[in-house]
């Protein structure tokens, strides 16, 4: 796709828009650095901070503006992510899941992953139970999760460190809520969204020493409720996982579209996805 016609019209249309990335963990330590001098090279970095100054005074970023960002606080990013950034001057946003740090609680997917591994529900491979468990009813996955783990010994995963965490925000990454627990928030109840959102909102106040004013849905599932939340709350943005860019100025702070990639995206893909080429051939895959 990267040499085709449309990539051309696509990437001088992609001038106009916002392309927020939306990692995970830095997998590839070599291939994030070169990701990151390819935006250098064709695109304008821009912080969170200058998003919202945008959001506020209702004035477009600039052309060709991107924001990195890290969902769930993945180790890799304060590890490999962090002095790739710090190093080229890169503004990042790390969304963290804040009942996490300081154990070696793992991540509930990655639970699954290893449970499944060592002979947990074995009527389903591990992308399977993934997907039925997005699907459910929060109280269906916790049940679902405690029946899984039965017999079996804890799994366990070393998760950043406060102290970590506070590194990140003041090297240039800036910490936000990411979620308590990262559960599906549109299947949960009213109460649980609430807690979800303003628990994770005052562990990270107590971690960071101030209150985070962003936050990224967890799996990016929108939801009205918490968007309410959110609100009250005082968040200036908020960001799905829907494999869109955006407008210069969003339209909607609290639902701002992300690209999804990763550190071992190869640089062809790397190149469709920025221009939203690859983005639209996946949405109209997705509704064939």
């Amino acid at each position: 796709m990267r040499r085709s016609p449309a990539q051309w019209w696509f990437g001088g249309r992609a001038s106009g828009r916002l392309a927020v990335l939306g990692y995970h963990g830095v997998d590839d330590p070599e291939g994030f650095a070169r990701q990151v001098d390819r935006l250098l090279r064709i695109a304008r970095p821009v912080s969170l901070d200058e998003v919202e100054h945008a959001v506020a005074l209702r004035r477009p970023l600039p052309g060709r503006a991107v924001l990195v960002t890290f969902d769930d606080g993945e180790r890799s990013v304060y590890e490999h992510g962090l002095p790739v950034l710090r190093e080229r001057g890169v503004p990042a946003v790390a969304f963290v899941i804040p009942s996490l740090v300081d154990t070696e609680t793992p991540y509930w997917w990655h639970e699954v992953d290893r449970l499944v591994a060592a002979g947990a529900g074995p009527e389903r491979g591990t992308a399977q139970w993934l997907r039925h468990l997005k699907t459910v009813p929060q109280a269906e996955r916790l049940a679902t999760l405690d029946t899984l783990r039965a017999g079996h010994p804890p799994v366990r995963q070393r998760q950043l460190t406060a102290a970590e965490v506070r590194e990140l925000d003041s090297g240039g990454v800036r910490v936000e809520n990411h979620s308590l627990t990262h559960p599906l928030l549109d299947r949960c109840g009213d109460d649980d969204i609430r807690t979800e959102i303003v628990a994770a909102h005052e562990r990270l106040t107590e971690i960071l020493g101030h209150a985070p004013r962003s936050f990224a849905y967890p799996n990016g599932n929108w939801d009205a409720r918490a968007e309410r939340v959110l609100d009250d709350l005082g968040y200036g943005t908020a960001f799905l996982f829907d494999h869109r860019l955006g407008p210069r100025l969003p339209d909607h702070p609290l639902r701002i579209s992300r690209l999804r990639i990763a550190t071992t995206t190869s640089p062809d893909r790397f190149e469709t996805i920025l221009s939203g080429l690859h983005p639209a051939v996946h949405g109209l895959r997705g509704r064939g």
